[in-house]
C-alpha cells in the first residue's frame, strides 16, 4: 500500500486524459475542483506495471504517491486508448456517456463532451467554436438537442499545410494582432488570407446561430481559442459581449461522466 503523504487531499483524486491528435492534453481534479492541466506527447508503447510514466506527471504526483490513480480517457486517437490496457483504473468515455439527443454516430467525442459541459456550465442553447488542430463549430439547443456543427483546418494547420504545399513560402506564426489586410510581403499575405478568411467564417457561422438562438452563449475552446477571441474582438468588437472563451470546456465535460 502507499505511504500517504500528509498533504493529500482527502477529496477524491482523478485524471482527465485527452488523447488529441498532435498531443496528451492532462486534467487533475480534486473532487468537482481543476487543480491543474498540462500537455505531454502522445504514448509511444502500452503501460507497464500499471503505473503512469513519471515523465507524464506532474512533480506533486510523484511526492504524493498518486502514480496509480483513477483516469477518465477520451480519445479521438484508438492507439493512444489501446496504450492503457495494462492500467488498472482507467474508463474510457463513449458518446453513450453524453446526456445529450440526437447524437450521431460518428460525432467525435471531443466536441461531444465540450459541447455538453458547455451547456451545463453556460446554460442552453450553446454555440461552441473549438481551435484546434481541426477548427469546429458545435451547437446544442435549449433541449439539449445536438443542432449540428462543421469541421474545417484549424489556423495552425492551415499555416503548416501552405509550408508543406509550397516549398517558397517563409513558415509563418500565428500575430498577437490582427495582420494589415493588404499585405505587402510574403508572411504577412499569408497570415492576412488565412486569419481574415477564417475569422469571416466564423463570425458568418455566430451570425447564423444566433439568428435562431439569439439568447445562446458563444464559447471558444482548445488551444487557439484566446488569439481566435482576440481576432473576433477586434474585427466585430459588438460580438464581443457574446463571447466566453474556456479552454478546458471538454475537461469538465469528462468530469461529468
Amino acid at each position: 500500500m502507499a505511504n500517504k503523504n500528509k498533504n493529500y487531499s482527502t477529496k477524491k483524486q482523478e485524471l482527465a486524459l485527452v488523447a488529441g491528435n498532435s498531443r496528451l492534453h492532462w486534467a487533475w481534479f480534486e473532487g468537482n475542483c481543476l487543480i491543474e492541466t498540462w500537455d505531454t506527447p502522445h504514448l509511444s508503447k502500452k503501460i507497464q506495471n500499471n503505473l503512469i510514466p513519471a515523465k507524464f506527471l506532474l512533480p506533486k504526483f510523484i511526492k504524493q504517491n498518486l502514480t496509480l490513480i483513477p483516469i477518465k480517457i477520451a480519445s479521438v486517437v484508438h492507439k493512444q486508448t489501446e496504450f492503457w490496457e495494462n492500467y488498472a483504473t482507467f474508463q474510457v468515455i463513449t458518446l453513450k456517456d453524453i446526456k445529450l439527443n440526437n447524437i450521431y454516430a460518428t460525432l467525435g467525442i471531443d466536441r461531444a463532451l465540450a459541447v455538453w459541459a458547455a451547456g451545463e456550465t453556460y446554460n442552453y442553447p450553446c454555440l461552441v467554436i473549438d481551435g484546434g488542430t481541426a477548427l469546429t463549430f458545435t451547437g446544442v439547443n435549449k433541449q439539449k438537442e445536438l443542432i449540428g456543427g462543421a469541421i474545417l483546418p484549424g489556423l495552425r494547420s492551415q499555416f503548416i499545410t501552405i509550408k508543406q504545399k509550397t516549398a517558397d513560402k517563409p513558415r509563418v506564426e500565428l500575430p498577437p494582432n490582427l495582420p494589415p489586410r493588404w499585405a505587402s510581403d510574403t508572411k504577412n499575405a499569408i497570415a492576412s488570407g488565412i486569419i481574415y478568411t477564417a475569422i469571416a467564417g466564423i463570425y458568418s457561422y455566430i451570425e447564423t446561430w444566433l439568428q435562431k438562438y439569439s439568447d445562446s452563449r458563444i464559447i471558444l475552446t482548445g488551444g487557439d481559442a484566446e488569439i481566435l477571441l482576440e481576432y473576433i474582438a477586434q474585427q466585430y468588437p459588438d460580438l464581443r459581449s457574446k463571447l466566453n472563451c474556456d479552454r478546458n470546456l471538454i475537461f469538465y465535460g469528462i468530469n461529468l461522466v
